[in-house]
Formats: C-alpha cells, sequence, structure tokens
C-alpha cells in the first residue's frame, strides 16, 4: 500500500508497501534509467542529426515572439497547494485528491502495458451487477482502494467492483465519502481503445464516525455510513475523472470550474492544460448508442429524426459519435460541446449507467463547465440513489442542446 508522508516542502509524497502482485507490476527503475541516461550519452556525444539544427530565424519563429509555455510549472500538486492556501480545499482533501492521481498514473501504465505483461481478457469473475469483471477491472480497484486506504483521510469507499461499501480502518482525520468506477468503458480495453476513470468525494458525516475499538457498535456504525454514502450529487465536494487514450488526462473541478491536467510521461507529472473549462452553449456532436434505437419511445425517438436532418448553421446533420465510454464522451464533449445520452428502454427501464459514481460525478463537471445533466425530468444532481448501485437514464451536455432534447420529451 502507499503511505502519504508530508515533506519539509509542503509537498505530498509516497512511500511504497506493496503486495506482491502490484510489486511484480511496478518494478524498480533507477538501474534501467542509469542505463538508458549512460546509454544516451554515449550515442549522443558520437552522433549529430544535422537535418534537425534548424535556428529560430530559420524556423520563422523569432525567440522574444515564442509562446511561452504559460502552464510549463504549474502541475496538479502545486495547483492543489494554491487551493488549499487559497482556502477552496482543506489540507486532508488535498491528500485524497493526490492519493486519487497516483492511482490514475499506475492505471495509465499497466493499461500501456496490458497486452505485454497479459492484463487483457476476463478475470473470471462477475462483480454484483453480473458483469464479467476484466483483469485490469479488479487490479485497478484494488490500486485505487489502496491509495485511498494509505492517505489515511478517507472514511467510506463506494466502487463499481464492490459489493458494499467499504469501511476504512486506516482513517486518521478527514474521513471523506469517495466514490469511483476504477475502469469506465473497460470492454475497449483489450482493443486498445479509449478507457477512464470516473470519481466523486463527499464531506465527512459525524454520524459516519465511530471506534474501531468498540466492537458493539461497529455493525450499527457501519450501516449508517452505507446510508450517508448514498447522497444525491450536489453534496459533492469534488469529481473528476482520468482519461487514458492517446494522452492521459485527469480532469476535476472542486466546485470552483474545471481543469485539465495531462500526464508529462518525461516527468511523470500532470501539467496543467485547460484552465477553467467552459463547454459550448450548442454542439452539432451527438453521442448515443442507435443499436437500442427500436427499443426507446417515441419521443427519444423522434428526437433522433431531428438531429440527423440537415439545419443551421451549414444545412448539414448533427455528427453521431460514439466511444463506448463514459470518460471519453463527456471529455470531448467538455472541449467541443454537444450532447450525450444513456437513456431507459424496454430491456433496461432505469437505464444503464450508476446514479452514485458515474453519473453525480460527471453532473458535477458539466454543470460546473456551465453545461446540464438530466434524466429526462429532473436535475441529476438532485437525485437522492436508494441504494449504492442505484442507476439511472442520463441526457448531459451543452445547455441549448439539453434544453432542445426537453422539449422533445415534455
Amino acid at each position: 500500500m502507499f503511505e502519504a508522508i508530508p515533506t519539509s516542502s509542503s509537498q505530498i509524497t509516497f512511500s511504497t508497501s506493496r503486495s506482491s502482485i502490484i510489486s511484480h507490476l511496478f518494478p524498480i527503475k533507477n538501474r534501467s534509467h542509469h542505463i538508458r541516461q549512460s546509454f544516451g550519452r554515449r550515442f549522443a556525444s558520437g552522433i549529430r542529426c544535422k537535418a534537425v539544427e534548424i535556428t529560430a530565424a530559420e524556423s520563422g519563429i523569432k525567440e522574444d515572439k515564442r509562446k511561452k509555455g504559460r502552464y510549463a510549472l504549474e502541475n496538479l500538486t502545486t495547483w492543489l497547494l494554491k487551493q488549499e492556501q487559497a482556502g477552496n480545499i482543506d489540507a486532508e482533501l488535498t491528500v485524497v485528491l493526490s492519493g486519487i492521481s497516483l492511482a490514475c498514473k499506475q492505471i495509465a501504465s499497466l493499461l500501456q502495458r496490458s497486452s505485454i505483461i497479459n492484463l487483457t481478457g476476463v478475470q473470471g469473475t462477475t462483480n454484483i451487477q453480473g458483469e464479467d469483471q476484466k483483469k485490469l477491472d479488479v487490479i485497478s480497484n484494488e490500486l485505487f482502494c489502496n491509495c485511498l486506504r494509505s492517505s489515511g483521510r478517507t472514511a467510506i469507499i463506494v466502487s463499481e467492483e464492490e459489493d458494499v461499501p467499504v469501511a476504512v480502518e486506516e482513517t486518521y482525520s478527514g474521513n471523506y465519502i469517495v466514490v469511483f468506477d476504477p475502469i469506465d468503458g473497460s470492454a475497449n480495453i483489450d482493443i486498445a481503445l479509449t478507457t477512464g476513470s470516473v470519481f466523486g468525494i463527499y464531506g465527512p458525516d459525524e454520524q459516519c464516525l465511530f471506534n474501531i475499538d468498540d466492537d458493539s457498535t461497529l455493525d450499527e456504525a457501519r450501516q449508517r455510513c452505507i446510508i450517508n454514502a448514498c447522497q444525491p450529487g450536489r453534496n459533492l465536494l469534488a469529481a473528476g475523472y482520468c482519461l487514458y487514450s492517446s494522452s492521459v488526462v485527469f480532469t476535476i473541478s472542486i466546485g470552483k470550474g474545471v481543469f485539465a491536467f495531462t500526464l508529462d510521461p518525461t516527468f511523470g507529472e500532470f501539467v496543467l492544460t485547460h484552465e477553467d473549462i467552459k463547454i459550448p452553449k450548442t454542439g452539432k456532436i451527438y453521442s448515443f448508442n442507435e443499436g437500442n434505437y427500436d427499443l426507446w419511445d417515441g419521443k427519444l425517438q423522434s428526437y433522433l429524426g431531428y438531429l440527423r436532418q440537415p439545419g443551421p448553421p451549414n444545412g448539414k446533420p448533427y455528427s453521431g459519435r460514439y466511444i463506448g465510454c463514459l470518460v471519453g464522451e463527456i471529455h470531448r464533449m467538455l472541449l467541443y460541446g454537444g450532447i450525450y445520452g444513456n437513456p431507459k428502454n424496454k430491456n433496461s427501464k432505469n437505464g444503464n449507467l450508476r446514479l452514485l459514481y458515474e453519473c453525480a460525478p460527471m453532473s458535477y463537471l458539466v454543470e460546473q463547465a456551465g453545461g446540464k445533466a438530466t434524466d429526462g425530468h429532473q436535475r441529476i444532481l438532485d437525485i437522492k440513489p436508494e441504494q449504492i448501485h442505484q442507476r439511472t437514464p442520463i441526457f448531459i451536455g451543452s445547455p441549448d442542446e439539453v434544453d432542445k432534447l426537453q422539449q422533445y420529451l415534455a
């Protein structure tokens, strides 16, 4: 597991004490790094490539006009510490978010090597929803849980891969409730397409605190914790996702806008690349799994018919894009606008996505960016789940696009 260690420079670092499987997946790299450096120096000293010796003048770019790296020094750790100093988050939440980002880095590494180290295919088990678990579903869940336990600031863990909420005994302060889907779009793993992780963080509840040394109240206290984990999305303190694609992008909101950090593989740090994201008010992209078209009700079918018709501003219909990964759909939508829908149908009366740890965190992010999210009748963030793995329909995206949809569904 990972133990959070405060340093004199007020940075957050982690020491490792992993199980054998995690140690095998993340071997020590110091020796190979030294070899690569030595080889690189010898190689560079012997060969120079004249073709790439292009001066600034030759490329038409003057040094004084060259664009500065605006976010070059703003990594995720620095940004979190600034938010803490500004009073936007407390020190405990900073540690929790740092632990989540560490888990995402490790999952990204495993995904990149999944075919090489035999992490593709199914695990041979199913989760509480009856879904076949991929090998990386299980390992990613364990990585998330380990990082959250080691933070010492997490009281309750709710995961898609766990039957019930897990009470964390290694909590020293903070006592946050963290909900997450460790791998969204896991069907894409074996074919190397987009996947992601989704998370949300709820505030501590004094009713959920208990004395771990007093066994007489333990069951009752844990039951209270389970009940307290079922909170509406409007209570979220922070939410985010990590996109695993051509880039690894960690997107987060702490209630002060939406910010995205891209993993720099050279330094192993998330660097701020998208500041205060605002979703376009309209968009010409829609994301629905139209293989279920015949299972949808007539009103929704009429809406899809509208999207397929030529219209302003260029006389072309909307473009259909479907990745099969909620994280990928939302990431594109935040930058380009549009609408994503996962509606109920004749075979799935409550939709397919989970409210607590998929729809609520994503709706929180989209609303923070100026978008909207609804189940077709009410705001997603106002729905209080009655069960941990409760499902819900969802329509989410640019505000004008969601408004048009609701006119059809009314």
